[in-house]
């Protein structure tokens, strides 16, 4: 194990960053505060006299820190805030003793890394987690002019009502009843064409992505795997060698029960909340899709079926489609061909 002259502990938030440097024995060099700017940390990174390593807990304002801090730190470490009991039950709680804590546990070689993705993946997760809030901002105005339409008594064809064309006649065969509410029906209706419009803009523009195209065409051949659950893997995985098996993969999915064993009895609850809540979504409503287009799939449904619940079953083939695009990521990544992030 390599030794380190520093081990330092930060405690980032928007404005400030707190910070403690210990030994290797334990001892305190130095602790403080600094601004959270680039110049700042620069400045502070460049005083140490040997070689240190630091590490930082997963927040919102982490990642941009977490690349400056790599330019100047012999080893920079991310630490799962789910993981962090250490602070997290602690019965005294300030921004130093989270620093000194996380600091120890750097010494200790304790720390709950968690993995972080290359700088070239942020991006893209950064447009792929917009998508989403359009996609449920889209669905919150359809639901909203249902709404009004359902309160005025007005009869309509649910699967035909968004269409750009039936929803105009239907506004003009009930002009009388929809007279005062026109106005709300319009700004409701050019939401969602906006919102639509500017789905279609990001999927596009992340499907011709240099860093993503290749990848997705091989994970496009699994029958009933489209162009966005392809996109959600690659994005929200980032690099396959993150996962040490499958059951590593199924379980960051969000697809496997919580477990909890004591003196040599087990129980298994709901499935999990600590899941990547993106991935999850998106692999079972693929799951429910692809019985329907993959034979393979359609019979592990089948079978999963006539031994419980549909749900189970569901969930089944949406392990088995982790298995699958796990795989085909593992041979591309193998085969030399990725583009480097």
């Amino acid at each position: 194990m390599f030794l380190f002259s520093y081990y330092v502990g930060l405690d980032v938030h928007r404005r400030s960053i707190s910070f403690c440097v210990k030994r290797a024995d334990g001892t305190v060099v130095k602790e403080g505060k600094l601004v959270a700017t680039r110049e700042a940390i620069a400045e502070w990174a460049r005083s140490f006299d040997g070689p240190w390593c630091c590490g930082l807990e997963a927040t919102i304002c982490s990642h941009w820190i977490y690349e400056q801090l790599k330019q100047y730190a012999t080893q920079v470490q991310m630490a799962n805030p789910a993981k962090l009991k250490a602070i997290s039950a602690a019965k005294r709680k300030n921004d130093t003793l989270d620093a000194r804590t996380l600091a120890d546990l750097l010494r200790c070689n304790l720390f709950p890394a968690c993995y972080v993705p290359p700088l070239a993946y942020e991006s893209l997760r950064c447009y792929l987690r917009e998508r989403a809030l359009l996609v449920r901002a889209r669905v919150m105005f359809k639901n909203k002019t249902a709404g009004l339409l359902i309160e005025r008594g007005v009869l309509y064809e649910t699967k035909k009502l968004h269409g750009k064309r039936y929803f105009a006649g239907l506004l003009e065969q009930n002009a009388t009843l929809l007279a005062d509410l026109k106005p709300l029906l319009a700004f409701n209706r050019t939401q969602i064409e906006q919102l639509e419009e500017m789905d279609n803009i990001i999927v596009r523009q992340l499907v011709c992505d240099p860093l993503l195209k290749e990848r997705i065409e091989l994970l496009k051949s699994i029958d009933g795997v489209g162009d966005l659950t392809a996109l959600t893997w690659a994005v929200e995985v980032g690099q396959p060698s993150r996962f040490p098996n499958e059951r590593h993969a199924i379980s960051y999915c969000g697809l496997c029960a919580a477990e909890r064993e004591s003196a040599g009895v087990q129980k298994r609850g709901p499935l999990s909340k600590q899941r990547n809540r993106f991935l999850q979504t998106t692999l079972i409503e693929a799951a429910h899709m692809a019985v329907v287009h993959n034979q393979k799939l359609r019979a592990i449904y089948e079978t999963e079926c006539q031994r419980g619940p549909k749900n189970r079953a569901t969930l089944e083939v949406a392990r088995r489609l982790v298995r699958w695009l796990l795989a085909i990521d593992r041979q591309y990544f193998a085969s030399g061909n990725a583009v480097a992030a």
